[in-house]
């Protein structure tokens, strides 16, 4: 059987149908991933705020320790360079 131009021009026609099709499953495809792959990040963005918070709270509190360690050094300081006091009894 042989084919005609009208056999070739709708073969031609089905075959680009077929690709475009098939090319834009494929995008859909990619949109769905790439929103997936968006959603992720967007939840990783919300863990690394969470622990930036976090490590912010810590380190004010370590610098409040800091601080009262610094005063405390101080007093016993203090105390250790005082005579000493007799006992009592």
């Amino acid at each position: 059987m042989f084919m005609t131009k009208q056999h070739l021009k709708t073969a031609r026609t089905l075959g680009v149908a077929i690709v475009a099709t098939v090319g834009f499953a494929g995008c859909a495809t990619y949109s769905d991933e790439f929103a997936g792959i968006n959603s992720r990040l967007d939840q990783l963005d919300t863990r690394v705020q969470s622990a930036a918070q976090s490590a912010e709270s810590a380190n004010q509190s370590a610098q409040q320790a800091n601080q009262r360690l610094d005063q405390i050094e101080s007093r016993v300081q203090q105390l250790e360079s005082k005579p000493g006091r007799p006992p009592r009894g």
